[in-house]
């Protein structure tokens, strides 16, 4: 019998070792990616929900009208970092997701809130210049009497851009990814049923920060279909014999408490007047500085 030579010995040693470290980091358990749920929770509250905050609050002396406001380098930075966080968590998935899909959305993503970022700088400076966000734009005081007329049709425009354009290239894709990293939290290992601690605590604010996203935004209607699909997709893995894992059980209760938060809030103002004639239809959901404005605002 003929011997193998030495260096296919040697060179088949190393590939078997990989081979044993590959099947082993197979089968270590997905873990609670409680840093990125942190970074998602603080950037939100601070970039996104403070950022009309920060306007209403610093000087007006420190950033003229015809100048980018606080508010507006805070939304520079969530266009910046939350595209960044979202590659990273898709990173973790425990399965490969489709990268064109991926790389489709984040593209969106950071265009939408980009078209966002421009027109929500001058919704907010009409604010100032005193716009009421609960009246539409031609029955705003301001704008209503504007010469020549066609200038209102700017106005609409831009609104269009702000509230409804940018509004839907920002979260289509942003719960487009949210939804393939979800369909990546299943797992066979039942003791991954399990949430962590941090994840509870977490669980509150950041599922606070979504009921602002959904009714703020408009995006009741895209926020219900991605809930629907991700419980279609628990129940049909869990006929394979498949469990989310605790990232995947972190998403899937934020959306139930988020969902209980807006019937909450929409309960609250079902018979304003006001507010109906701003949000006519079948789909009732205010948004937050809507009532801002309306209610809040003149009292201080």
């Amino acid at each position: 019998m003929r011997k193998r030579p030495a260096w296919v010995v040697q060179k088949s040693a190393p590939e078997n070792r990989s081979g044993v470290e590959k099947n082993e980091s197979d089968m270590v358990k997905p873990q609670f990616h409680c840093d990125l749920w942190i970074y998602f929770t603080i950037q939100n509250w601070i970039l996104d929900f403070g950022r009309p905050i920060v306007m209403i609050i610093l000087p007006l002396e420190w950033f003229p009208l015809n100048k980018p406001s606080a508010g507006d380098y805070f939304h520079m930075a969530y266009n910046i970092i939350t595209p960044f966080l979202l590659l990273k968590l898709i990173e973790r998935s425990p399965t490969a997701l489709p990268r064109s899909a991926v790389y489709i959305s984040i593209i969106t993503f950071v265009m939408g809130a980009s078209i966002h970022l421009v027109g929500d700088s001058i919704n907010h400076r009409l604010i100032l210049s005193g716009y009421q966000l609960h009246l539409s734009v031609r029955e705003n005081p301001i704008i209503k009497d504007l010469k020549p007329a066609s200038l209102i049709d700017s106005f609409e425009l831009l609104y269009y851009y702000d509230e409804h354009l940018g509004h839907l290239m920002w979260y289509i894709p942003f719960f487009i990814i949210l939804f393939l990293y979800f369909t990546g939290c299943f797992t066979h290992v039942k003791e991954q049923k399990k949430m962590p601690l941090a994840g509870w605590i977490l669980l509150g604010p950041s599922a606070l920060y979504y009921w602002y996203l959904v009714t703020e935004g408009q995006i009741f209607i895209l926020y219900v279909f991605t809930f629907f699909a991700m419980a279609a997709t628990v129940i049909q893995q869990g006929h394979k014999g498949f469990v989310l894992d605790s990232n995947g059980l972190f998403l899937f209760y934020n959306f139930i408490l988020t969902l209980g938060l807006v019937v909450v809030w929409v309960a609250y103002l079902w018979n304003d007047e006001v507010l109906r004639k701003k949000y006519p239809g079948v789909i009732y959901v205010p948004e937050p500085w809507s009532f801002y404005t309306l209610y809040i605002k003149d009292s201080h």
